[in-house]
């Protein structure tokens, strides 16, 4: 049995402010960017702003411009407008572009993680344990067990093994879906015939949250993500256990629907009763 661990990503705590803690190298990656980078950026653009709208507010207020001036141009004030946008977006594009690439450096990666989007529950498939593959749906408001969180809850977890590089790969079986954890700091699409990958590898045990974080249909609400990260000696032991309770079906044995659908003919000819061949055989009469 496995612990459910300490850790609630998606579970939002009284006066929380800022990103959720990151558990993963890519999230803190994200977080440090997020706040050496982006919010003192940010900051200093909305207090100059703000500085230089009450300054023309008091500065050129009709009670002290009774003649309005007709200035339309000033050569210096529009180079600046321009310039100082450019140079702070070049300054944002190293660590972005950096953590942009860091996202793509799974090659080294030690097992695969295939996650299928539907509508509206995700599919997930261990290629590299016996390619096993279950389910994963929202448990009802009625079945939720005390601990246990609404709208969060999935009646089969995934499991990854901590302090393990793992390679996501991402599509979906009908519409755009958005697998996200912000712990781990992913978010991807899933595309109906494409292939998406990243890869993350979580620093701390615990259970973690997530959402479909793109507009999929009526019921884009009711397809969370849960994700178990466990020790990797429990992790070895699920998969020995999830290898039995999910375990594909071979062809020798299965289903009766299936055998009987590949003994069937591969094109069978059709069948009319025999009130279609009396009327097949009125219509050909009258033609003649």
């Amino acid at each position: 049995m496995l612990a459910a661990g300490t850790a609630t990503a998606a579970e939002p705590q009284p006066w929380q402010l800022g990103l959720p803690e990151p558990v993963t190298p890519l999230a803190r990656q994200m977080a440090e960017f997020h706040d050496l980078w982006l919010m003192p950026i940010i900051t200093g653009i909305v207090v100059f702003v703000l500085a230089l709208l009450l300054f023309v507010v008091f500065r050129f207020r009709e009670s002290r411009n009774p003649t309005p001036s007709k200035t339309t141009h000033n050569t210096i004030l529009e180079v600046l407008w321009t310039a100082v946008p450019i140079i702070i977006l070049v300054v944002i594009a190293f660590p972005s572009m950096r953590l942009l690439y860091a996202t793509e450096r799974f090659e080294d990666s030690e097992m695969t993680l295939k996650i299928i989007g539907h509508q509206w529950y995700w599919s997930y498939e261990y290629p590299d344990h016996g390619n096993f593959t279950f389910d994963a749906n929202l448990v009802p408001e009625d079945e939720l067990e005390p601990g246990q969180h609404r709208l969060m809850q999935t009646d089969n977890a995934v499991v990854l093994p901590v302090d393990t590089k793992v390679r996501l790969q991402m599509t979906s079986a009908d519409v755009l879906h958005n697998w996200a954890i912000s712990d781990f700091g992913v978010r991807m699409d899933t595309v109906p015939g494409r292939l998406n990958e990243t890869w993350v590898e979580v620093n701390q045990t615990g259970t973690y949250y997530g959402f479909c974080s793109e507009l999929c249909g009526v019921n884009h609400a009711y397809m969370p993500i849960m994700v178990r990260v466990v020790s990797k000696e429990d992790f070895e032991a699920w998969v020995k256990e999830a290898q039995e309770n999910y375990a594909k079906v071979d062809s020798p044995d299965a289903p009766p629907a299936q055998l009987a659908s590949e003994s069937a003919p591969a094109n069978p000819e059709p069948q009319q009763d025999d009130s279609q061949q009396t009327v097949a055989s009125a219509a050909l009469e009258e033609s003649r």
